[in-house]
């Protein structure tokens, strides 16, 4: 069923769960995900991401994700990510997704805050939760395809590009956002060393906002640090590139096997995908679950 995403967020922070949020730029990644949240009876996000239009374009793939939302078992929202146009967020509304992101994070606070509340006006007046973002969550060397690159003059400055408290209750407080993105360590795309979490931030955050939290750079990361963030206010988690990846390893994997057919590689890539998604939403939902 198609959710909004204010109701699926509300309800998981009472319930102290995440719900998925997975960027989905084909029909085997919307399949894998609906099939995993339903074999797990939880809701999901599906996402694509502006950055992913050169994979497929939202007018070709917004569609699919919101006949898919309609006809899943389980709550289903369909959400921008990483919108940076206003073309794109007008769009994606149009198309009927329930859930939009400005990512205004590389303009000083200011402008932030006024192309935000920009969308919230727009947004709410056709009934669309929004998200947006405060700090800086950067793109690692082998990212996901969204995000930025890391600045020069920014990284090292944890007080510089992680989210801080006293603006976050500022902006939320100005925009009336309805889930706010927060930089504490994490990055998009491939972990190359070990993540420096401020997870504590994530604590403090959570308890001048009151908003739903989210996670992005979420793939990589143990089960403590999730679930330590999950209790402290994460209540949605953007996940990608390791399932990406997986998918990529079952047909490595099984590249030389004899008498399969470009559809068979297809299959067995929806699986491990299917199977990574899984393993995120079992971490996830835990307590959810019990």
């Amino acid at each position: 069923m198609l959710a909004k995403l204010k109701e699926v967020l509300n309800e998981a922070r009472k319930n102290e769960y995440a719900v998925a949020a997975f960027n989905t730029p084909n029909l085997e990644m919307i399949r894998a995900a609906i099939r995993a949240a339903e074999d797990l009876d939880v809701p999901v996000i599906l996402q694509h991401a502006e950055g992913h239009d050169n994979l497929i374009s939202l007018e070709e793939i917004g569609p699919i994700m919101i006949d898919y939302a309609k006809r899943s078992r389980v709550p289903v929202v369909v959400h921008l990510d990483h919108g940076k146009s206003i073309e794109a967020i007008r769009k994606a509304i149009e198309i009927g997704f329930t859930s939009v992101m400005i990512d205004a994070s590389d303009c000083d606070f200011e402008t932030n805050v006024e192309k935000t509340k920009e969308v919230v006006k727009l947004a709410h007046s056709h009934d669309v939760s929004v998200e947006a973002e405060l700090g800086h969550v950067f793109t690692s060397s082998l990212g996901g395809g969204e995000g930025r690159e890391p600045d020069d003059d920014l990284v090292g400055k944890t007080d510089d590009i992680y989210t801080d408290p006293i603006l976050a209750k500022k902006f939320v407080e100005e925009t009336n956002v309805d889930c706010l993105a927060i930089a504490f360590g994490t990055v998009h795309g491939i972990y190359l060393k070990e993540p420096n979490l401020d997870l504590r931030r994530i604590k403090d955050i959570y308890e001048v906002t009151n908003v739903p939290l989210v996670m992005h750079g979420g793939s990589g990361l143990n089960e403590v640090d999730y679930l330590e963030a999950i209790r402290n206010g994460i209540t949605k988690i953007n996940y990608y590139t390791y399932a990406n990846r997986a998918g990529a390893a079952v047909i490595k994997r099984n590249i030389k096997t004899p008498k399969l057919f470009f559809e068979d590689y297809v299959s067995i890539a929806t699986q491990g995908i299917k199977e990574n998604y899984i393993q995120a939403l079992k971490i996830f939902t835990q307590q959810k679950r019990k």
